[in-house]
Order: structure tokens, then C-alpha cells, then sequence
């Protein structure tokens, strides 16, 4: 006749080890690592926030579609360039490296990026909509 467990040894035998016997042993998958946090994410992030601020207070901004490429295809004359406006299209390319690698000796660190970022944001929708970048925000803003 098989031999009947009380609750009691299961509680025994379950605080020991696991259901299956396996409860001392290691997981085989670690614990969940924290998120990938890298350039494109925190310059992703950075675009889409000051994009979002400047569709919510300029109209002209609602079907602009910004987009972020990694480098021009060409440079200009008086420079690289950071983004490009194409009106006809209803497009702001704003260029990734130029922007986060171009930055003044002293000033690579990630809160003058975020600058840079926002700023060249900010210098594009500027463009686009034909006024100076300071006016873009609320206290430029005619209500």
C-alpha cells in the first residue's frame, strides 16, 4: 500500500526543496536586465518630447513629420548640417551625429547634448515655420 503524506511533511519536505525536488538549485535565466539605454534611445526620447511640446502650441507643426538620419548626404558650404526642412514634402530630417558630435570642447557631457539636441529641434521647426527659434516657445506664442 503506498504511503500517504501529511501536510505536514509536505510543508517538511516543500520548505526543503521545491515541488519537483529543484528548489536549491539556480535559475537558469537570470534576472531581467535594466533596458538598453543607449545614444539613439536618449536622442529618440529627447526629438520626440521637444517635437511633442512644439506640435501642442503650433498648429503649422500638427502633420510635420520629423525623422531622425544619421548623417547628410552632403555637406554645405558653410558647414555640416544638422537637419533639413523640405516643405514640400512636410518633412524635418533632423541628423544624428552631426548634432550629438559636434558639440564645443568642454561641452560632451549628457546635459549639453540634451541641449543640443532640443535646440536643433527647435532650429528646424523654426525653419520650417519661418519664424526665430526663441519664438517657438510659450512666451513667444500670440494668444
Amino acid at each position: 500500500m503506498p504511503r500517504r503524506r501529511t501536510a505536514r511533511t509536505a510543508v517538511t519536505r516543500g520548505a526543503r526543496h521545491g515541488r519537483h525536488g529543484r528548489l536549491g538549485r539556480s535559475e537558469v535565466v537570470r534576472p531581467p536586465l535594466p533596458p538598453l539605454d543607449g545614444r539613439l534611445d536618449r536622442f529618440e526620447v529627447t526629438v520626440g518630447s521637444a517635437v511633442e511640446y512644439l506640435r501642442t502650441s503650433w498648429e503649422e507643426l500638427r502633420d510635420v513629420s520629423f525623422e531622425i538620419a544619421a548623417m547628410p548626404l552632403h555637406d554645405r558650404e558653410d558647414g555640416i548640417p544638422r537637419w533639413r526642412v523640405d516643405h514640400a514634402a512636410r518633412r524635418v530630417a533632423l541628423f544624428r551625429v552631426p548634432i550629438e558630435r559636434l558639440l564645443p570642447k568642454g561641452h560632451d557631457d549628457a546635459l549639453h547634448r540634451r541641449v543640443a539636441i532640443e535646440s536643433a529641434v527647435f532650429h528646424a521647426a523654426a525653419e520650417y515655420v519661418g519664424r526665430e527659434p526663441w519664438e517657438l516657445g510659450s512666451e513667444g506664442r500670440d494668444y
